[in-house]
């Protein structure tokens, strides 16, 4: 729990009243009701900042027509709770933003000794701003709130079941009250962009939530599992995880730099990526000679097989251009480069043949989803005996999801429903 110290905590009230413009001058209530009658919104201002004026007053001004002096009596940490319970419903987003820091700020230091109706209006007051119409105060109340376990679950986890990222961020990456349960419950349910990466990066993650975001197939959150130093990451976990990285680039570099790999791991790393990057483990690993040269071995027959190495990817384009142009790329070519594992060759002459950019390539074989690989490969001009092995060989859909050809060769999808499932990656979207 986190409490202001006494010379700390005037250290900070002498720099906020100098950022904020505050007077030291204390005002009488005979003084503070003459400037009320005479509506000077100058002192006004000073009367709603200070922390020595009547809770009275701070009551009245806190239904003021300034916004400013609103905001002003929503900072100050003397107004009185019912103030805050009409400043909670204010117009005015900016007060509402003034009154979340205030409030999130003080419930840790609301102790057992307080009185319980207090700590139960704060938190009531509380749950309405985390509730709030406008994500700025959401997420203000996120932000303050991350770090801290005296709070009630209900609001934790109604921030952390956000619809926007910059609200349920936070909470999910840093909040010590999110159990194993809560935050697999969310990566099974949540659609928030951004959200299953800032669960893979909190600074404790265990077995099962590294299962639930290996299984998600989110290419960001499972690089930042493995870039997490604190992940606890089963070997059957990284085996599915290494699966995916070798259709999947993005993956290759957070692999290779990923703590505690196995030699079998590295074995199974070093038959998709780089040379570089092997080198890069053999170094980091201080691998044995043996080991090493057996590694490097497996590399250059790869390359040797391939053509060109990984890192040679504008010449591979070249190639693939002229093949287009030379009209080479056909059904036979293509499951020629699926038999001789060229998947980076594969989908470039894809990319070629569809007239689609490459990362939009690479996004649908990525996806698993069998309708557009079939959408692909139609666009292609390729039959469906090509378009199964795609899926099997290259996209790795389980033989139970796969779509078969109709009627022995025929297309499972209309032409109307291809066309649209490869609407959103004609862009490189």
């Amino acid at each position: 729990m986190i409490r202001k110290e006494g010379m700390a905590a005037r250290m900070l009230k002498n720099i906020l009243q100098r950022l904020w413009g505050r007077s030291d001058r204390k005002y009488s209530y005979e003084e503070a009701r003459l400037v009320l009658e005479k509506q000077n919104n100058r002192e006004k201002s000073r009367l709603a900042e200070h922390e020595d004026t009547k809770p009275e007053i701070l009551y009245y001004l806190a239904s003021d027509k300034s916004a400013e002096v609103r905001r002003k009596i929503a900072r100050n940490t003397s107004t009185p709770q019912q103030a805050d319970s009409i400043l909670v419903r204010d117009d005015d987003v900016d007060v509402r933003q003034e009154l979340s820091r205030k409030i999130a700020r003080m419930l840790p230091d609301l102790g057992a000794d307080e009185v319980t109706n207090i700590r139960e209006k704060a938190i009531e007051i509380l749950e309405i701003l985390a509730n709030d119409q406008f994500p700025q105060v959401r997420r203000i109340i996120a932000e303050e709130l991350k770090t801290y376990d005296c709070v009630p679950k209900y609001i934790i986890m109604r921030l952390a079941n956000d619809d926007q990222l910059e609200v349920c961020a936070p909470v999910l990456e840093y909040s010590p009250m999110l159990s194993s349960e809560d935050l697999k419950e969310i990566i099974a349910a949540t659609t928030v962009d951004g959200a299953l990466k800032a669960i893979a990066s909190r600074a404790h993650v265990d077995e099962d939530v590294s299962d639930a975001i290996s299984v998600s197939l989110d290419i960001p959150a499972v690089t930042a599992l493995l870039a997490n130093k604190n992940a606890q990451i089963r070997e059957s976990t990284l085996d599915a995880i290494i699966d995916q990285a070798a259709e999947a680039e993005q993956l290759h570099h957070p692999l290779v730099t990923c703590a505690n790999l196995s030699i079998r791991a590295i074995r199974r790393i070093a038959g998709f990526v780089a040379s570089s990057l092997v080198n890069q483990m053999i170094s980091s690993y201080d691998l044995d000679e043996t080991i090493a040269e057996d590694l490097l071995s497996r590399v250059r027959k790869r390359i040797k097989a391939t053509g060109l190495d990984a890192e040679d990817k504008d010449t591979l384009e070249n190639q693939a251009q002229k093949f287009h142009q030379q009209g080479l790329l056909d059904d036979a070519f293509i499951e020629n480069t699926i038999k001789n594992h060229q998947r980076e060759l594969l989908r470039l002459c894809l990319a070629q043949m569809a007239k689609m950019p490459l990362r939009s390539i690479e996004k649908i074989l990525n996806s698993k989803k069998p309708r557009r690989v079939i959408a692909l490969a139609w666009r292609c001009e390729l039959n469906m005996r090509t378009a199964i092995k795609i899926q099997l060989e290259i996209c790795c859909i389980p033989s139970n999801l796969v779509l078969y050809a109709k009627d022995g060769h025929k297309f499972p999808l209309s032409e109307a429903e291809m066309k649209y499932d490869l609407a959103l990656y004609d862009g490189g979207a």
